[in-house]
């Protein structure tokens, strides 16, 4: 197996695996089998780079599949439609090189496509579109059928063992400078020579509070990253979707901010996007965080009964009715609460990723550098380039 260097600035100064000359065949008999906890955006693309560079990996996700906030939701309505809805984020733009280079890829694929349609926002005292982009300044991203199908792309690539529905109790560094893996349900997962977290909460005291367990990582063992990885500032949000069995004419764009409403902050046109079933129109809306806030204020921060759900549909549907659009009753409206899942700091910009280089410890996010799809991606890079040159000098 032959060992490419990924073209990423923060890649090695260790220099004793980039010699084309020294054959790195053997680099998969030293100890290079790496976990990543998590599997949205960050973390499947931290371990598609590490498999890519001979390193085996094994992806643990809590949830069904991949995606995280890039998800796709599957639904069901009344009459046996089957509906789907990019609940999360909507489509994301590029501008670093790196990430570029990796949506071209993608695009050569064909996971994803430029989604060509304008946007704008709309003044809900005025009840006016304004600020209507003909042309955005940067191209919108989507991924084909389905936001999540990066992720699945990434998670399924040669390398990369993807475990599903598999939530992680505990990382215990061992004495032999391992770490051992434990699933909340007791099982033993395996032991890793190193060691990527995308998923925040694994190593925040939020997990507590949602769960009433202690954070599977003890940032005990890492003092250092600790105080940075401690109550980072989230934005919640509901996320609203609707199905309409006729276009919703009255709206001039496929994608709007609302200025002057305390309950909704944008919405997009979901059946809009390239690659998406045009059977009936479907929207999703995301809440403000001020509204998100007050429901859990009231409910708490454990997973929302259905009752809380369809009251907090209801309420946001009711404003998207009271703009004055003309908004007729959809056949299909559910919510979904996004806890913590939209960051609103960035706590590693510079390095991209947190490491520990002695435990072997990455941690990844978009939280680390930007609160975006394009942050992710660079973060995750970033935490495979730190794993390879580690590795690789074994």
């Amino acid at each position: 197996m032959t060992i490419t260097i990924i073209n990423y600035k923060l890649l090695p100064f260790c220099l004793c695996k980039s010699d084309p000359s020294i054959d790195t065949t053997t680099m998969s008999n030293v100890a290079t089998k790496v976990a990543v906890v998590g599997g949205g955006i960050s973390g499947a693309v931290c371990a598609s780079t590490l498999a890519k560079n001979g390193i085996s990996v094994t992806l643990f996700e809590s949830a069904r599949g991949p995606g995280g906030r890039m998800s796709q939701r599957r639904e069901i309505s009344e009459d046996g439609k089957e509906l789907l809805f990019d609940h999360g984020a909507p489509f994301f733009s590029a501008s670093n090189s790196d990430v570029l280079r990796l949506v071209h890829e993608w695009e050569s694929k064909g996971l994803v496509e430029e989604w060509k349609e304008n946007f704008g926002s709309f003044d809900c005292i005025s009840k006016k579109f304004l600020d209507i982009e003909q042309e955005a300044p940067n191209k919108k991203y989507v991924g084909i059928p389905g936001m999540n199908s990066i992720c699945k792309a990434l998670c399924n690539e040669t390398g990369v063992e993807s475990k599903f529905g598999v939530g992680i109790g505990t990382l215990e560094c061992l004495d032999d400078e391992k770490w051992s893996l434990t699933g909340l349900d007791g099982q033993n997962l395996g032991r890793f020579s190193g060691v990527v977290v995308s998923d925040k909460s694994i190593a925040s005291p939020r997990f507590t509070d949602v769960t009433g367990r202690p954070p599977p990582l003890d940032l005990s063992l890492t003092p250092e990253l600790a105080l940075k990885l401690q109550d980072i500032p989230v934005s919640p949000c509901f996320a609203l979707m609707l199905a309409f069995s006729e276009p919703l004419s009255s709206i001039s764009v496929k994608g709007f901010s609302f200025k002057n409403s305390e309950i909704l902050s944008w919405s997009h046109c979901d059946s809009s996007k390239p690659g998406r079933s045009t059977a009936s129109e479907r929207w999703v809306l995301h809440s403000t965080a001020n509204y998100a806030r007050g429901v859990i204020a009231q409910t708490g921060l454990q997973k929302p009964s259905s009752a809380i759900l369809t009251k907090v549909a209801e309420e946001l549907f009711q404003e998207f009715q009271s703009i004055g659009l003309n908004i007729p009753r959809p056949f299909f409206m559910k919510a979904h609460r996004w806890g913590s899942a939209f960051p609103t700091a960035s706590i590693a910009r510079e390095q991209k990723c947190l490491w520990d280089r002695k435990k072997r410890l990455a941690i990844c996010g978009d939280f680390c550098v930007s609160p975006n799809v394009e942050g992710a991606i660079l973060s995750g890079l970033a935490a495979a380039s730190k794993l390879t040159e580690m590795l690789s000098c074994l």
